[in-house]
């Protein structure tokens, strides 16, 4: 205890000057610490030819420089070999003193739930850090929490912030997963992420930009666009002004029956089957062959999620919502049984929607430790529908946490 106590004194006493492998192994040696990492320069993929390759398991400190000063560290990397209570004790003396710190990758280093307090002091201390890797460690006890004190700039997302993301969710058609776990989502930004995951109705700035979309992909001269907006302006043309009330009303119906019937033309090319009529010629088959072989290799680019294929129903069009996200993280939040009999109605929605052709929709959906108990109707049956939709088994850790309590 003496010895351990006479080790961290010194350790104290000295003073980092910001040369990683200096301090390094004047601190290792302080603390008593006898296998010390040695420092080596990432390379970069241009250079990993000529550079000393890295061994799995082997004790070394990799770090990327913003240039040729060995001060000037902005990326460290402790990559397949264990770290143990006093080399973080070290590493916390050692990287704070690297002014312009901004990545650790601590992958595969064994780290534990009970180590994550000294590791959240040492992040804390890095004030340039913004990237910290802790994958490839086990932590059953998913204690991240510890590493965001209480004046965290990220998280503490409200129904405010839950409303926001739902509306950046609306378009987005390229993110697969989400997490807003330990956040303070309660119901009402449930059912903003729920809405937006089953079919929604466009508002009308939307109708006027999905309907100049289809016109633009029929070929017909664009509209121009105003620069304080993606939609066009509502407010008509001065041609339209000097017409009488009787006509200008007559020549607004007729325009805007006149854009619905393309509107509904657009969406039934786009969701048009290919043709099944036996009787073609090889020569015609061989070249659709051909075709179906090129798109293979060449893919066509996403439309815009405003040109999916929509239902029209009392004069408002609807469109299918949001089935790219994948996975979806609410759990240790505040949502209670009213949340989550929207959650269910999507996931159900989105059922009904596949079994139609539709898209996957989500896959996994994490709401334990919520406000709600585990054993109602409502989870239940969200538990059995993910279970369907869901190709891969759940993390024995996860299944653990499920059967607990909120």
């Amino acid at each position: 205890m003496e010895k351990e106590l006479r080790a961290e004194q010194a350790a104290e006493q000295y003073q980092c000057c910001g040369l990683l492998q200096q301090d390094l192994t004047e601190l290792c040696a302080r603390a008593g610490i006898i296998s010390i990492p040695r420092v080596t320069v990432r390379p970069f993929p241009a250079a990993a030819e000529g550079a000393e390759p890295h061994r799995l398991g082997e004790h070394c400190i990799q770090v990327e420089l913003q240039n040729d000063d060995p001060r000037s560290v902005c990326g460290v990397f402790l990559r397949g070999w264990k770290v143990e209570e006093e080399m973080l004790g070290v590493l916390s003396k050692c990287l704070p003193a690297l002014g312009n710190l901004k990545t650790l990758n601590l992958w595969s280093t064994g780290l534990t739930d009970c180590m994550l307090p000294a590791l959240g002091t040492m992040v804390a201390s890095c004030s340039q850090l913004w990237s910290l890797t802790l994958e490839g460690n086990p932590l059953p006890e998913n204690s991240f929490h510890v590493l965001m004190g209480a004046s965290s700039t990220f998280n503490c997302i409200s129904d405010v912030g839950a409303g926001h993301i739902a509306e950046g969710l609306r378009w987005n058609r390229s993110l697969l997963s989400l997490s807003l776990a330990h956040n303070r989502i309660g119901d009402i930004g449930a059912q903003k992420l729920a809405e937006v995951l089953q079919p929604f109705k466009l508002r009308h700035e939307e109708v006027v930009e999905r309907r100049r979309l289809l016109m633009e992909a029929q070929g017909q001269p664009r509209a121009a666009a105003p620069s304080g907006g993606y939609a066009p302006s509502l407010r008509g043309s001065d041609a339209a002004v000097r017409l009488s009330p009787a006509k200008q009303s007559k020549s607004t119906t007729k325009k805007k029956e006149r854009l619905r019937k393309e509107d509904v033309k657009q969406s039934k090319k786009l969701t048009a089957p290919s043709d099944p009529r036996p009787g073609r010629s090889r020569g015609t088959k061989g070249v659709s062959e051909e075709k179906q072989s090129t798109q293979a290799l060449h893919p066509a680019e996403p439309t815009h999620p405003l040109l999916e294929p929509g239902l029209h129903r009392d004069g408002h069009v609807i469109l299918p919502g949001n089935r790219v996200l994948l996975n979806l993280n609410l759990a240790h939040n505040r949502i209670t049984e009213r949340g989550l009999g929207a959650l269910l109605a999507a996931v159900e929605g989105q059922q009904q929607q596949e079994g139609a052709g539709g898209q996957q929709g989500l896959r996994r959906l994490s709401l334990h430790r919520n406000s709600f108990p585990t054993a109602c109707a409502a989870f239940t049956r969200l538990q059995e529908l993910l279970q369907q939709r869901d190709p891969l088994p759940q993390p024995a850790e996860d299944e653990e946490e499920h059967s607990l309590e909120p």
